[in-house]
């Protein structure tokens, strides 16, 4: 059985720019159907998977996926007539009554979020697939399938927290002997998901795209001074419940689409809105943290009622909610859940992976097993590096090793001497984060690497931290961890011990904390043995791990785009494979 997921609306942002001409650029960031994706599940296995955005360079694009998918299909060696199902990560069929209401909603419905819609998108790029085999899956329970059929657990609880779905911002799943069964949904209007974006937006930064800078800027601030706004804003309720007044506000079909009354209300009750080239005072700082609270808040009085409500133990989380680190170090560390799970490409690439679990659960039987660190994307051939360093053997000399361990050794001697260095291996990683294949690594020890790498390299806000990747045996020594956790996915923060603070200046945030990543010798070999390589020269198993990309680009995929970022950045050195590259 061989099923095919997709997620996005190519035709959203330019349905919105027809119909409400004029607006911010930034506003158009304010619809549905980004991140598109695709993921192709074969007689229960994950085969593949990767972002449609890896491809077109285009950061979030919800272009229909026509790479994405190409590249799956190439990966499995099988054509489209090969698909027994296609799904995709939406379904807005139960709601085209309420959408007819409207002339504008009905003409969205029918060019943007119609099964009819998707198949002509379809149609375009792959004609020839027959429309009876494509389904509409509804965007929450596809999420929660992505995280319930990768937990590895026979039975948990499954909490779905995003911006929104068809009309839903959170819901909660009882998940159990190869079903998911609904407990209870919130609506898109109490949705904290779309209250953390719009002030997102209104401290000067990108809606439904850079929350995790919020997330970052947050632990500058202080909660306090704006928590008062942020306890009558988001209301806690019996019965996991919450409420979000400021949301209602928008009657008018303009503030619908702009939550224009939203905004203006933070205009006159919190502060005035930041432009986004505008200094960041103290009084941002102390909303982002406030706003992080906040959020910390809700998410544990949802998750902590229906874990006592049913008694279960074990937690598994996905939608873009999931993504905020902090959040689920909190709730980690609340001793409310034995164990959570974070599905790790939480987001919206990560429904177009839950679509085709959900479709082939219903025929097949999924091997639910964790997911290991996901690799799913592309590797390069060595035919393909060489005729990328062919392409700009002016500009560089290359120096081949002859192992892994040789090349690692080398690598870590750079490291050691507080080079930053760009390490692309193997197949790319699916879902946001960077975990040893495409990434970008330096010495954590360094006190001025952070600043540096931001500067330097990066290209971006100097107040947003970096994470550490270590060894899963190390991450204790460094680490205030549960004895035997591991963070295999870059999606949890935990507290730097407090003796060693002040020698990991590069990765300890400002509170004390770090969005660690564990490295297991199982299921990251190859970065395993950089950081033992690492070990042996600093002492520390331990390195500071970026996304290889900078700001506004999406991680590289190929070689010549590792080599475009490496030539047009501060990166001192570029492994690719077992070739180290260097500037002439």
């Amino acid at each position: 059985m061989k099923v095919l997921g997709i997620s996005g609306f190519e035709n959203s942002v330019p349905f919105k720019k027809a119909h409400w001409p004029g607006l911010d650029e930034r506003e158009y960031r304010i619809s549905q159907g980004h991140d598109s994706a695709a993921a192709l599940v074969i007689d229960g296995e994950i085969v593949a998977a990767a972002a449609e955005e890896r491809f077109s360079r285009k950061k979030h694009t919800g272009d229909f996926p026509i790479r994405a998918i190409e590249y799956c299909l190439a990966e499995a060696g099988i054509r489209p007539a090969d698909i027994d199902e296609m799904a995709h990560g939406f379904d807005y069929s139960p709601y085209k009554e309420m959408y007819s209401l409207d002339p504008i909603t009905a003409e969205q419905y029918s060019q943007v979020f119609s099964r009819e819609a998707l198949l002509r998108d379809l149609q375009g790029v792959m004609p020839e697939f027959p429309a009876e085999r494509f389904h509409a899956v509804n965007h929450h329970l596809a999420h929660a399938a992505s995280a319930y059929f990768t937990s590895g657990w026979e039975e948990c609880l499954v909490v779905v927290m995003d911006g929104m779905g068809e009309a839903h911002s959170a819901t909660v799943y009882h998940a159990h002997d190869h079903r998911i069964d609904k407990l209870r949904a919130i609506s898109a209007n109490d949705s904290i998901g779309i209250l953390y974006s719009v002030i997102t937006l209104h401290l000067g930064f990108d809606f439904n795209s850079d929350e995790y800078k919020i997330m970052g800027l947050a632990p500058y601030g202080d909660p306090s001074h704006y928590r008062a706004f942020f306890d009558d804003a988001v209301k806690c309720l019996d019965g996991g419940r919450i409420q979000v007044p400021l949301l209602k506000m928008n009657t008018s079909r303009q503030d619908r689409e702009t939550y224009g009354a939203t905004r203006r209300y933070l205009e006159e009750h919190l502060l005035p809105h930041r432009p986004p080239d505008a200094e960041i005072t103290d009084a941002h700082r102390d909303v982002a943290a406030a706003l992080q609270a906040c959020l910390d808040r809700a998410m544990l009085h949802v998750c902590r009622y229906f874990g006592r409500s049913t008694g279960l133990r074990r937690l598994a989380m996905a939608g873009g909610v999931a993504l905020n680190c902090t959040a689920n170090g909190h709730l980690l560390q609340s001793g409310a859940f034995d164990e959570i799970y974070v599905q790790p490409a939480a987001g919206d690439d990560g429904a177009a992976l839950g679509a085709a679990l959900w479709r082939a659960s219903r025929i097949d039987r999924i091997r639910n097993v964790r997911m290991p660190v996901p690799f799913l994307g592309p590797a390069a051939s060595d035919g393909d590096i060489d005729e990328a360093l062919q392409h700009y053997q002016d500009r560089v000399t290359t120096v081949r090793f002859s192992s892994l361990r040789e090349t690692c050794a080398e690598a870590a001697r750079f490291i050691r001497d507080g080079r930053v260095i760009a390490w692309y291996r193997g197949r790319m990683e699916f879902g946001p984060r960077a975990l040893g294949h495409r990434s970008i690594l330096a010495d954590p020890g360094h006190p001025e690497m952070r600043d540096r790498i931001n500067a330097m390299v990066k290209m971006r806000e100097a107040f947003r931290p970096f994470a550490p990747a270590v060894s899963s045996e190390q991450v204790q020594d460094w680490f205030e961890a549960p004895l035997g956790a591991e963070f295999p996915y870059m999606i949890m923060t935990v507290d730097v011990r407090e003796q060693y603070r002040a020698a990991l200046p590069a990765i300890t945030h400002v509170n004390g904390s770090a969005r660690v990543q564990t490295v297991s010798r199982t299921d990251n070999r190859e970065f395993h043995t950089l950081l033992e390589e690492v070990g042996k020269t600093t002492g520390r198993q331990m390195v500071l791990n970026t996304s290889f990309n900078v700001k506004g680009q999406p991680i590289v995929n190929t070689p010549t785009e590792a080599l475009e970022t490496f030539l047009g950045t501060g990166i001192e050195y570029l492994f690719l494979e077992d070739t180290l590259v260097v500037r002439r």
